[in-house]
């Protein structure tokens, strides 16, 4: 299985209620990510949002700045909103930090866990099926050709555009999926590996799985591969991990930074049910959160997992320890498991 660390850049307050700058924020993420590189993990995914309690909205970027400090670690986004951005641009963007990267991009394209990029890009959050599945029809034509001719509903027609620069070879693209089985089936049909992100209660993803690797061999394709994303943290003794992570979680819901439901709270016997073997927080000690990515992987067939440790308050050395335990510690339990052939 290949393991990774995604971050979203948070700035919520800290223990004492002071919010990092975003300038921080970017610092300490390219200092987690080289860290990441050096204890082996093999990816390193940043995600995109536009709202001022997250620090990252250019993945491509971010990614850039990793990729000179980094020597082997893959480079994702997660997610790349291509519903709301130019693909052409995208394209360009991921092509060139492939270049800088010595061959390390890929991408997860999603729609939004928010919808600001609607009406910061003048997009109809109406249209934003539509929007999604065109510009991620045109990202993958001009990910396989150097020049493109194409018309759509939504951008301005291509005539025999050149698309500059090449990255190394066909950059490698994951669908996010979230809580739609309709998004995993189109993913299937396109061939296209699934990202699954589980924010809680993963047993209820199974049957996406299914629907994804049937319609996949519906359409003529090899069942594509499957990975799963969620929120996390580790400590080498599991007690601890828990105790530190449970009331900066429940405060980050608290401030709706997730769902924007006001008021909403969540129980300590719903923390402890999500952060327990069955739950879909990977939170623990290094074999209790083996044991859970292995449960998974029964469930999912999954060959990949991305534990974000976004969690606004943790002290950067406990993130450094939890990054440590994943690379040097996980993954050795999990490395017998599927991993995808991500590069063409």
């Amino acid at each position: 299985m290949e393991l990774g660390v995604s971050t979203f850049g948070m700035q919520g307050p800290g223990p004492d209620g002071e919010i990092p700058t975003a300038r921080q924020v970017l610092d300490r993420t390219v200092r987690l990510a080289r860290l990441a590189d050096e204890v082996g993990l093999d990816l390193f995914a940043a995600g995109e949002h536009h709202r001022l309690d997250m620090a990252i909205s250019s993945p491509a970027v971010v990614l850039a700045a990793i990729a000179a400090a980094t020597q082997r670690i893959r480079l994702t986004s997660a997610t790349t909103l291509i519903g709301t951005l130019d693909p052409v641009r995208v394209y360009e963007d991921f092509a060139t930090l492939d270049l800088l990267s010595g061959g390390r991009a890929e991408l997860i394209m999603g729609r939004a866990s928010f919808i600001e990029s609607f009406q910061l890009f003048g997009r109809d959050l109406d249209d934003s099926d539509d929007l999604f599945i065109e510009g991620l029809e045109l990202f993958q034509q001009l990910n396989g050709a150097p020049i493109v001719s194409w018309r759509g509903r939504f951008r301005s027609p291509l005539d025999a555009a050149e698309i500059a620069p090449r990255a190394e070879g066909a950059l490698p693209v994951w669908v996010g999926v979230g809580g739609t089985p309709s998004s995993a089936e189109r993913a299937g049909r396109m061939g296209l590996p699934m990202a699954l992100a589980i924010l809680g209660g993963p047993e209820r993803f199974i049957p996406f799985a299914a629907m994804h690797r049937a319609a996949a061999v519906r359409a003529g394709h090899a069942p594509p591969a499957v990975a799963v994303a969620g929120l996390g943290f580790l400590a080498d003794d599991g007690t601890e991990a828990r105790a530190l992570h449970e009331p900066l979680y429940v405060a980050q819901w608290r401030r709706g930074l997730r769902n924007r439901m006001a008021g909403f709270e969540v129980t300590h016997e719903q923390y402890a049910y999500e952060a327990g073997p069955r739950g879909g927080l990977y939170v623990g000690s290094p074999r209790e959160v083996a044991a859970k990515l292995r449960l998974q992987h029964t469930w999912f067939g999954s060959s990949r997992t991305l534990v974000s440790l976004d969690i606004a308050g943790m002290p950067e050395a406990r993130l450094r320890r939890s990054i440590e335990l994943l690379g040097t510690e996980v993954a050795p339990l999990v490395r017998d498991l599927g991993v995808p052939k991500t590069r063409k």
